[in-house]
């Protein structure tokens, strides 16, 4: 399957893709010299969470849901680790999508997945009555890792552990199986699994409604 591209990128303007990398870097570093205000405004809260909240080291904090962390909860992160294999996506999948698809395409996906994993997330924190934050873009991830087996899915990747090459549509499909387990499951405790696939799902709809149009074209 092929998504046409909007347009070509410019010869030498920066991708897109890095110059998201180079804001969420510059973000995390932001968060970490100012991380009760930035958590308090930026990151994703659950739809009932109260107005005052009390923690053990702060004491209590104003906060609560506001329609912008829909987007800026993807710029934060949760340490260097978390960080880094989410910006090390960015590079491996989404420069190829962004040559692919042109900048303007690119940029809607993205923002698309990010919006739409952080929507799944709002809904499984409603059902599950829990209140934390949620924080980092790996639901926008999830979604170029699956646009990424979609459009390139016999080329291969070398995982990292085990250093095995393994094609990209079974790498894929594998990941968002385990994801799909750990989430049913409630293994690997505060990590928003069905975030993730959150990001995959509203992904797979952007590339099958563009598709549709193509086809209709």
């Amino acid at each position: 399957m092929r998504v046409p591209q909007s347009g070509p990128m410019g010869g030498s303007t920066l991708p897109a893709s890095m110059v998201i990398l180079g804001i969420t870097v510059f973000a995390y570093f932001l968060q970490m010299n100012a991380f009760t205000e930035t958590m308090r405004l930026f990151a994703l809260w659950p739809l009932a969470t109260p107005d005052q909240i009390r923690f053990a080291d702060v004491g209590v904090l104003d906060t609560g849901f506001a329609p912008w962390q829909l987007v800026t909860y993807g710029f934060m992160h949760g340490g260097l680790g978390h960080l880094f294999f989410n910006m090390f996506a960015l590079y491996m999948f989404g420069l190829p999508i962004e040559r692919l698809w042109g900048t303007r395409r690119f940029l809607i996906y993205y923002f698309v997945c990010l919006v739409g994993a952080g929507v799944v997330q709002l809904i499984v924190a409603a059902v599950t009555g829990g209140i934390y934050p949620t924080i980092g873009a790996s639901g926008a991830v999830f979604g170029l890792l699956l646009a990424y087996g979609m459009m390139y899915p016999n080329s291969t990747i070398m995982l990292l552990i085990p250093p095995v090459p393994i094609k990209a549509k079974w790498f894929v499909i594998g990941y968002g199986a385990l994801t799909l387990f750990f989430g049913m499951t409630g293994t690997m405790s505060g990590v928003a699994h069905f975030a993730h696939l959150g990001g995959m799902l509203f992904g797979f709809g952007m590339i099958i409604y563009w598709s549709q149009q193509a086809g209709r074209r």
